[in-house]
């Protein structure tokens, strides 16, 4: 199953962060020539080692920043330090690797701060998608692109499928929707194939992004109580690092998946409610503390994955109940050592 890869030469823009390394890691498992180019700047090394930055986690976060590290070191996975913003050094990069997959991540990954940093926003966001676009044209033979749920603004039914119409709220999604429309126009130019990628609710190891999950695991760890926004009935999709990654490999290995959108999620959303469950499982007598919600976060639920299950055979494997276990645990161990 995983020999499809194998010889593949594959080329991660901004790779080096939550997604990218873990992804980098699997594939070359899997016998594929992987290449990163990161400027290590949004939400990453530079950003966390700056005396301006006083995360309440730096220290920890620093921690899995250089684990990540480490072990692409240790994988033998080559590792470009570039800003790709710089659009002829990446150029020129992109000219000596010659990838035949284009895999782009390059973006502020947190809405949050997109909103308050627009203009940061804009140009780690579609200004690194123009240069990898425009540096793929002649070499890359698949470009995916990775959108988000927040492409979709909130949800008008329980269950979205890729056909719902794109009503982002905030800066956010509505970049990653100006990104899709690029991609799209580069294939329809240029005839660059492609493959958008709509995930949900990540979570997993080495992850700095402070996403609910890991905010309950980190506050339970400390004897702090659970920060819950809102009431807790709101519903997402909450996705494990793995089955992501399993999505993104039949995404490569079929050629269904050329000129195509597609949610890669686990395909059932569950309550805030219900997560918390589970983690108050894993530490009895945490308390629930409930803040006010994000009113820029729009409502979501469960995103529909029948096109990938149909087109390309995807089948996620991690359930909360599972994923979460196994998210748990790694964390039990960081906090150990």
């Amino acid at each position: 199953m995983t020999d499809e890869l194998k010889g593949k030469k594959i080329l991660l823009i901004g790779g080096a962060g939550f997604i990218g390394h873990n992804m980098a890691l699997t594939f070359s498992q899997w016998g594929a020539e992987v290449h990163i180019v990161d400027g290590l700047q949004v939400n990453n090394l530079l950003w966390f080692s700056s005396q301006d930055n006083d995360s309440e986690h730096k220290d920890l976060y620093m921690r899995f920043i250089q684990e990540r590290l480490d072990l692409l070191r240790k994988a033998r996975i080559p590792l470009y330090v570039q800003d790709v913003r710089d659009y002829h050094a990446l150029c020129r990069i992109m000219s000596q690797i010659r990838p035949q997959i284009v895999i782009h991540l390059a973006a502020v990954a947190h809405a949050g701060r997109s909103n308050k940093d627009p203009y940061s926003t804009f140009d780690h966001s579609l200004r690194t998608l123009e240069n990898a676009l425009d540096a793929s044209r002649g070499i890359v033979e698949h470009f995916v692109y990775f959108s988000s749920s927040m492409a979709y603004g909130n949800f008008l039914t329980p269950e979205v499928d890729e056909d719902q119409p794109l009503n982002p709220i905030g800066i956010y999604g509505a970049l990653k929707v100006a990104g899709e429309k690029i991609v799209i126009a580069y294939q329809q130019v240029f005839d660059i194939p492609y493959t958008i990628v709509r995930p949900s609710a990540l979570y997993g190891p080495r992850c700095v992004s402070r996403r609910v999950g890991q905010i309950f695991i980190e506050n339970a760890l400390q004897g702090k109580p659970l920060r819950m926004e809102g009431d807790g009935k709101e519903r997402l999709d909450f996705t494990h690092i793995d089955d992501l990654v399993e999505g993104i490999r039949v995404i490569l290995t079929n050629p269904n998946s050329r000129n195509q959108t597609f949610n890669v999620t686990y395909g059932q959303s569950r309550s805030i409610n219900e997560l918390a469950g589970i983690v108050t499982q894993h530490f009895p007598g945490s308390k629930i503390e409930n803040v006010a919600r994000d009113k820029l976060m729009p409502f979501r639920g469960t995103l529909s994955i029948k096109k990938a299950q149909k087109l390309l055979g995807y089948a996620p494997q991690n359930p909360i109940e599972v994923g979460f276990s196994k998210y748990i645990a790694w964390y039990k161990d960081i906090h150990k050592g």
